[in-house]
């Protein structure tokens, strides 16, 4: 449906078929370059065709989010990191067997080739596999990892419902698939891996504790 402000709103239906074809409508937007808002496990996000930069692009106007700071990648699994990244190690491995699916994002090294390409702007770039039916469809239908930043104008409450993204930034994208309210309602945590040791560069959702069980002492930087 279309609501007052304009936004395309469509609730994730009940019937697998139906489910089918929004993920495909999703997945077809996307690969056209529009960005389309959809419920993780964690807060809503807005995503774009990752080996398009225009696309991309449109997520910092959407957003109006400073241009310095990076945008991170949704994976259907960890089948996908090969597509962007070369990082491999224990570290890695255990992180993604014990947190994903789920609120870590860990930044790892782009591909050399991907950054020789132009595509990647920085080095590093974060990834993460969410805990949520909806995008993890949509990111195995696009076959790819999706740009992906939370649903909101930059500085305001991440949006945990279909309305909430629709009141902030409805009007700027051509989707939100409402998927009702996300059960985390936190940003994921952020660890950079590219540091030793490595950097806890937001806290959320995943405790810094665990985080510490896994790999031993963290920095902690707290900003992005």
């Amino acid at each position: 449906m279309q609501n007052a402000s304009g936004s395309k709103i469509e609730p994730w239906p009940d019937d697998p078929h139906a489910q089918r074809a929004l993920v495909a409508r999703a997945a077809s937007l996307i690969r056209s370059g529009e960005v389309v808002a959809f419920p993780t496990d964690t807060v809503y996000g807005i995503a774009a065709y990752t080996w398009d930069p225009e696309a991309v692009q449109k997520l910092y106007v959407i957003k109006e989010r400073p241009g310095h700071k990076a945008i991170a990648l949704l994976l259907s699994g960890p089948d996908q990191l090969p597509m962007v990244t070369d990082y491999r190690g224990e570290k890695m491995d255990r992180l993604a067997r014990i947190f994903w699916p789920g609120g870590l994002t860990v930044v790892v090294p782009w591909r050399e080739d991907i950054l020789r390409s132009g595509v990647a702007s920085i080095p590093t770039v974060g990834v993460r596999v969410p805990d949520h039916v909806i995008p993890r469809a949509i990111i195995a239908e696009v076959g790819s990892p999706l740009a992906t930043t939370s649903a909101n104008l930059s500085g305001a409450p991440s949006a945990v419902t279909a309305q909430e993204v629709d009141r902030q930034i409805g009007t700027r994208v051509a989707l939100i698939i409402d998927g009702g309210s996300c059960p985390g309602g936190r940003d994921s945590t952020v660890v950079d891996l590219t540091t030793s040791p490595p950097t806890v560069r937001r806290p959320g959702a995943v405790p810094v504790e665990e985080l510490e069980a896994v790999l031993g002492p963290l920095k902690i930087d707290g900003k992005i």
